[in-house]
């Protein structure tokens, strides 16, 4: 009977923490849409110089501002360098997000962006979604758990009563002889 109860509570709990899986990487996908806007805006001025003078080749701009004998205009050519790669790593990270949740699921637990997932971490609200992508993560993430719990406990007690076993046959053995 208690057994019974504890595998309901695991199953509960994996439950749970399973419907927050599609939630968080929502979360996530938000941030990343909100820097790719704001890097948007930021690099949007030096597009627009890169496309009056330089054809759009931003890396022409960035070449005229680097080679500039003027300090201040040599200097912001870093500066637009580190625009212009953050703009194309979230451009990256942006087109990750648009892809199917269990690619996107991989994506945010094997390669995220660093940043953005302590952002996300930090500001995470806990949410239980009534949505089929999270009930069915939900309860997958249950009965796995609550069949990795199971198995470790019975494995846990054959092994305890193996040792058990094994330790009263060997000493009636010794008595024997």
């Amino acid at each position: 009977m208690l057994r019974a109860y504890v595998r309901l509570v695991v199953f509960a709990l994996g439950l749970l923490a399973g419907v927050q899986i599609p939630g968080f990487v929502d979360q996530y996908a938000k941030r990343v849409s909100a820097h790719y806007i704001e890097a948007s805006k930021s690099f949007a001025g030096f597009q627009h110089l890169a496309d009056q003078y330089f054809g759009g080749n931003v890396d022409a701009l960035i070449a005229h501002h680097a080679s500039s004998a003027d300090a201040v205009f040599h200097d912001e050519a870093k500066n637009i360098e580190a625009i212009s790669a953050r703009l194309k790593n979230l451009g990256s990270e942006l087109a990750a997000m648009n892809r199917p949740l269990i690619i996107r699921i991989a994506h945010v637990a094997l390669s995220p962006d660093k940043d953005i997932l302590k952002e996300t971490i930090a500001a995470y609200s806990y949410t239980v979604p009534l949505n089929a992508d999270a009930i069915l993560y939900g309860l997958g993430a249950g009965l796995l758990l609550a069949a990795l719990v199971e198995s470790l406990l019975v494995g846990i007690l054959t092994f305890g009563l193996f040792m058990i076993r094994g330790s009263s046959s060997s000493s009636s053995l010794t008595r024997n002889a």
